[in-house]
């Protein structure tokens, strides 16, 4: 990554950086029991493009941040091994010394390691051949070299372990058609899918554009294996679409944890339903974002697609939720309005009533038959 971008902190850029730092700090609790049991004690954070820790005005970026959150905790302190890797040597050079200044780093059981590399096909062989522990992967390159479906998946591929990077939109809606990056292009969505995206994209209006170039790359990685995908978009003041901040995982629970992380980074919620998008213009003109109403075509959904089904809330939620933007709380209020207005049935299984306007995770919901 190129030392100029991190000369100055953007409001973007402290979004990023603050909801991969939450993850992990998230991430870490979770995971750790069960590393203490199976996996030696260990932990990991990997960073493949760290830049140099700080920007001009002295704030810390990612690799900082993560280390300072782990050394407020002194289980993870002692669990975690960090890997973080720069091609520029002056990054790398500056950003070891940056973290051997850190407050409190003697508390860190593994010294940190900080090489210089060139992220490439060799990387991707390298995790995909090689047996981690349970690791957090951040992936932010300046454009999308060395990006590719190969390394993603090398990096979720054992347990634990998910993966969050960065998608450069722009960058990568303008490669698609220009065969001096073809290469990177098939890399990042495979081959085949890669020619299927530009026959798709040629004449298509910016905004289904988007929308494409999204799905193509969710497709891609659920056919690898990374079964849960959450993408937070960046947009400019105009409202177009920059980039995304792509999360992958295994594993529901990190799917949850990551969403309710994403959602209260979000610039608007309609009826409480999170954009999972930052745009400054959003705090600027809320008016302009309370003309849908998400929770009515939830309400609708859900009488649809269960119709003369009986199923628990969290059920509900596990199987619906997955590429939707709704929150557990969404469908705890709409499931609940529907049992006050009669719309659908309840049984508690724990033999005690419900109370009006609540929904608990074990509460079933028994939807009437769909009328036509």
């Amino acid at each position: 990554m190129s030392a100029a971008f991190f000369e100055e902190r953007t409001e973007p850029s402290t979004v990023k950086a603050t909801i991969v730092q939450k993850y992990f700090d998230a991430w870490s609790k979770i995971i750790l029991p069960m590393a203490q049991r199976y996996h030696g004690g260990k932990i990991a954070y990997v960073d493949l493009y760290a830049g140099p820790g700080r920007y001009r005005d002295g704030a810390a970026s990612t690799p900082l941040l993560v280390i300072e959150k782990a050394l407020e905790t002194p289980s993870v302190a002692a669990a975690l091994v960090t890997m973080f890797n720069d091609q520029d040597e002056n990054n790398t050079q500056t950003l070891a010394t940056e973290i051997a200044n850190l407050p409190g780093i003697e508390r860190l059981a593994h010294k940190p390691t900080v090489n210089q590399n060139t992220v490439g096909e060799d990387a991707a062989d390298y995790f995909g051949k090689t047996r981690r522990v349970p690791t957090f992967t951040f992936l932010d390159p300046f454009g999308y070299k060395g990006l590719s479906l190969q390394l993603v998946n090398g990096v979720i591929k054992d347990w634990g372990c998910d993966c969050v990077f960065f998608f450069n939109y722009n960058r990568i809606n303008a490669g698609l058609t220009n065969p001096a990056v073809k290469a990177h292009m098939d890399a990042l969505f495979g081959e085949e899918s890669a020619d299927r995206l530009r026959a798709k994209v040629a004449g298509a209006k910016p905004h289904l554009r988007e929308e494409m170039v999204l799905e193509a790359m969710s497709e891609a990685l659920h056919e690898m294996g990374g079964e849960y995908v959450l993408p937070f978009r960046f947009r400019n003041e105009g409202g177009r679409l920059t980039h995304h901040l792509v999360f992958v995982s295994k594993d529901f629970k990190g799917y949850d944890v990551m969403k309710s992380i994403m959602a209260k980074a979000s610039t608007t919620a309609d009826q409480g339903v999170p954009s999972f998008a930052y745009t400054p213009a959003d705090e600027s003109m809320p008016l302009l974002f309370e003309l849908t109403r998400p929770l009515d075509d939830l309400e609708g959904m859900l009488l649809t697609e269960y119709a003369g089904q009986r199923v628990s809330m969290e059920d509900i939620y596990r199987q619906h939720s997955v590429n939707r933007p709704f929150l557990s709380k969404n469908y705890k209020e709409v499931l609940g309005k529907l049992a006050d207005e009669g719309k659908i049935d309840t049984f508690n299984s724990k033999g005690k009533g419900r109370r009006s306007g609540t929904f608990a995770n074990h509460i079933q919901a028994i939807f009437p038959e769909e009328t036509t």
